[in-house]
């Protein structure tokens, strides 16, 4: 049985900035547009992170099911590891997408936009089918497109949309800017597990891509990110802040371009979520001030 410290280390915490982040975003773009609501932006961030941490579970119960953490490199699996029944880790996780189905029902009714309950269902198919169910998508290299689009676009639009009720371009840019941050921590993720998603048949975007391409397609995407805010400096000019996530940067960046031993990008990820999460920070504080 597992003990509650190896529940908590499956969540995978060191991902959760990524659930913050868009809302942070999501909810300065509605204060600009005149239409922050706090009871909203909460919502939105219990339903961000209901389901980040669902997918969690699930990624771990299919991949665990599959044999494909039986030989990994990375933190506790707890249906790889045999620490939890597999049956106990798969009901976390959908208890995870109820909690997440119930707060975003919440948010719509309370905004009256009934048609994001559709984008809501969508959101839980594409976290359960990820790498659950008999064609998994993360298995054919489409893990990185479905994260931009949820974990992106969806999340921070989805955010400014239920409280302002209307859209800006600096939304859109903290969508994708976002949602490129959240892709290129799994692109770190996906690298560490090149070799061993190959022998199991889990063809993750990096695995198409090889070894060389994936690293430098991490460091493209921060790049990107971080520039797209400067779009909207002569409209918002403390969104020069932004630039200084570079320097949060460029010790990830190295490390992915320059380590040899697998196990030394298991501290990318948490570097990579703490920069997500400076990112949205600095993104969001540019747009308030």
């Amino acid at each position: 049985m597992a003990t509650a410290a190896q529940w908590i280390e499956g969540a995978r915490l060191r991902t959760l900035p990524m659930a913050i982040a868009p809302v942070l975003i999501g909810s300065a773009a509605a204060y600009a547009l005149g239409g922050f609501h706090l009871g909203r932006a909460l919502l939105a961030l219990l339903v961000a992170l209901a389901l980040q941490v669902g997918v969690n579970y699930s990624n771990d119960y299919s991949d665990g099911i599959r044999g494909t953490d039986d030989d990994r490199v990375g933190p506790l699996r707890l249906t790889g590891s045999k620490a939890a029944p597999a049956r106990t880790v798969k009901a976390a996780a959908f208890a995870c997408f109820g909690l997440g189905a119930l707060a975003g029902l919440a948010l719509v009714v309370w905004a009256g936009t009934w048609w994001l309950i559709a984008v809501g269902g969508l959101a839980i198919a594409a976290a359960w089918y990820y790498t659950g169910g008999k064609k998994p998508y993360g298995y054919r290299g489409l893990g990185e497109v479905f994260v931009f689009i949820f974990f992106g676009l969806v999340a921070v639009l989805g955010t400014t949309y239920t409280q302002a009720l209307a859209l800006s371009g600096p939304a859109w840019a903290g969508a994708v800017g976002c949602g490129l941050v959240s892709t290129a921590l799994l692109m770190a993720n996906n690298v560490r597990d090149i070799p061993t998603d190959r022998q199991t048949g889990k063809m993750t975007l990096a695995a198409r891509l090889g070894d060389t391409p994936a690293r430098w397609s991490y460091v493209g995407m921060l790049a990107v990110a971080v520039a797209l805010p400067l779009l909207f400096t002569g409209q918002h000019p403390w969104l020069w802040l932004v630039l200084l996530t570079a320097a949060a940067a460029v010790k990830p960046s190295l490390t992915m371009l320059r380590s040899t031993d697998r196990k030394d990008l298991i501290p990318v990820l948490k570097l990579t979520g703490i920069l997500g999460l400076v990112y949205a920070v600095l993104f969001a504080a540019g747009l308030v001030l």
